[in-house]
């Protein structure tokens, strides 16, 4: 029941930035965020079926967590394009890796601080795009 619970509280807070990212048209949306929280959830709980079902001195549950960090860099990393001296996809970069880190959170069952990850990031995501039109800065374009 714990984990079907993780699972369904990802998906929602993996949900809600994807559909800020689907608003904006950008290159990692809706279901690319909500698969990415889900997944590092996944990954998370199936490190603690490991432990119990198959244990022994030298499986280290936080490997798969560490395994998560560096595969979802390598996913954010292919949504970076460079051309001509203008680079876009950072921000979507970042929002992928921040919904594995909100993922992994749930996994722990962290849920609280999942949720304050997930509205962070929504007001990072928002808030401070007008920001930045605001004060002119410029943006990363993603």
């Amino acid at each position: 029941m714990h984990d079907l619970i993780a699972m369904l509280i990802s998906t929602v807070l993996g949900t809600l930035v994807g559909w800020e990212r689907q608003l904006g048209r950008k290159p990692a949306g809706l279901r690319t965020h909500t698969l990415v929280c889900l997944g590092s959830t996944m990954f998370v709980l199936v490190t603690k079926h490991a432990v119990q079902d198959i244990g022994g001195p030298s499986l280290d549950p936080t490997r798969m967590i560490h395994g998560v960090i560096t595969g979802v860099g390598f996913l954010g990393a292919g949504s970076i394009i460079r051309q001509e001296g203008y680079v876009a996809g950072l921000t979507t970069a970042a929002s992928v890796w921040m919904v594995a880190a909100i993922g992994v959170s749930v996994g722990v069952h962290a849920y609280v601080l999942a949720a304050i990850g997930t509205g962070l990031a929504l007001v990072v995501l928002e808030v401070f795009r007008w920001a930045e039109k605001v004060l002119g800065a410029d943006a990363d374009g993603s």
